[in-house]
């Protein structure tokens, strides 16, 4: 049997101004790979380099956490946009993230749709289309992250990027493998031995072949307990086997 690894993502740099969202030092400390918001649904240019800063002083991938424009919503809102300016936002996001990670010393690794945008590239042709031709025009080499079987997974296929399949550990499914509405009671969990038996649970799960493997586990920052929560999820995959490393290539720590 080959090694088993997975990565382990958090959404993090989500405040603004003098608005904290998640305790982000400690669960840069725990996670592989670092979901920075761009300043479109939460974050702003301060939060971005701080939040570059200790991604890269702690060894931890950046991924360019893009939403659509929608502060006041936390990006939770469907919000109708053309191809081409969906395109272009994607665009300006990643391209502000990598220049805060190019003055830390790093990159951008990846991209990864955030809230309504995450769930409307996986469904619709249109939106994962507009994420991939940012990602293509900003740089090929990038990855992308996405659901299991979802249309922005196959549209970066078609378009020769890497990607990864994402499963969340704090997170409820229906029984049809989707995320529960975040309106529905449940729908996010709190428990950290619940979070941690899920998160092994999603890693080890290959039914439907190696193109739908999970390869990335996201923890939510704003998760009651969010800490204590991403400890749990590492220390049980550790238990079960896993190094927890990111999934893309990054420089050692300094």
């Amino acid at each position: 049997m080959g090694a088993r690894v997975i990565d382990l993502n958090c959404d993090v740099g989500e405040g603004f101004g003098s608005w904290r969202m998640g305790p982000d030092e400690a669960l840069l400390r725990i996670v592989s790979s670092a979901n920075v918001a761009c300043g479109f649904h939460g974050g702003d240019p301060s939060w971005m380099r701080r939040t570059c800063d200790a991604a890269i002083a702690g060894g931890v991938a950046i991924g360019a956490h893009v939403g659509f424009p929608d502060l006041a919503g936390f990006g939770r809102r469907h919000l109708e946009m053309s191809v081409p300016e969906l395109t272009d936002a994607v665009l300006y996001q990643i391209g502000a993230l990598d220049a805060f990670a190019r003055t830390g010393g790093d990159r951008v690794r990846y991209v990864k749709p955030h809230g309504a945008l995450y769930h409307a590239a996986a469904q619709r042709e249109d939106h994962a289309a507009a994420v991939v031709a940012a990602v293509g025009e900003f740089d090929a080499e990038l990855a992308v992250v996405a659901p299991p079987g979802s249309r922005l997974l196959v549209a970066a296929a078609a378009a020769g990027l890497a990607a990864a399949a994402e499963g969340f550990a704090d997170r409820a499914y229906t029984a049809d493998g989707g995320l529960m509405p975040r309106s529905q009671p449940g729908a996010v969990l709190t428990d950290p031995d619940a979070i941690g038996r899920q998160a092994v649970a999603l890693a080890e799960d290959t039914a439907g072949g190696p193109a739908d493997a999970v390869g990335t586990l996201c923890v939510h920052s704003d998760t009651p307990g969010a800490e204590r929560v991403a400890r749990a999820v590492r220390a049980a995959l550790e238990r079960a086997g896993f190094t927890v490393a990111a999934f893309t290539a990054v420089p050692a720590a300094p």
